[in-house]
């Protein structure tokens, strides 16, 4: 009896292990290519030269604004796929996965939000603001 209740247990968690990993290979994997397909044109170069001085704050490349701002457009898996396709190191990615947990996927969360009645403004600027100030914080103290 015990056999047939871990068996059945082990199968459930296999194909939902399946079923996730499929949906988020959905969204990292395109993500990671595009990123990888832009490094290879002088997309990153310009949009890191123009958010250089900003990201420096943070202590993070100017590159890095890609992976925050698709995290902010699509979600957080997305943001992963950007910065899976990037060369950032352990402080990097830190500073960004932080930044990234305070604001993620604003047009969809913001959609939810106004549905029960907050306003927009407020949410996208406090969650943009916290991202901000989480990543100067966090420069000064990794």
């Amino acid at each position: 009896m015990k056999v047939d209740f871990y068996q059945e247990v082990l199968v459930k968690g296999l194909k939902n292990g399946v079923s996730i990993t499929w949906m988020l290979a959905k969204v990292i994997i395109p993500v990671y290519f595009i990123v990888t397909f832009l490094e290879a044109t002088p997309v990153v170069d310009w949009v890191a030269k123009g958010m250089t001085p900003l990201m420096k704050l943070m202590g993070l490349p100017g590159e890095a604004s890609i992976p925050l701002v698709i995290a902010n457009l699509m979600g957080v898996y997305a943001g992963i796929g950007a910065i899976k396709a990037m060369s950032f190191g352990f402080r990097e990615i830190t500073i960004l996965a932080i930044m990234i947990s305070f604001s993620h996927a604003l047009p969809l969360e913001t959609a939810i939000t106004k549905k029960i009645g907050v306003r927009a403004a407020p949410v996208i600027l406090t969650r943009l603001g916290l991202a901000v100030a989480s990543g100067l914080v966090y420069n000064l103290l990794l």
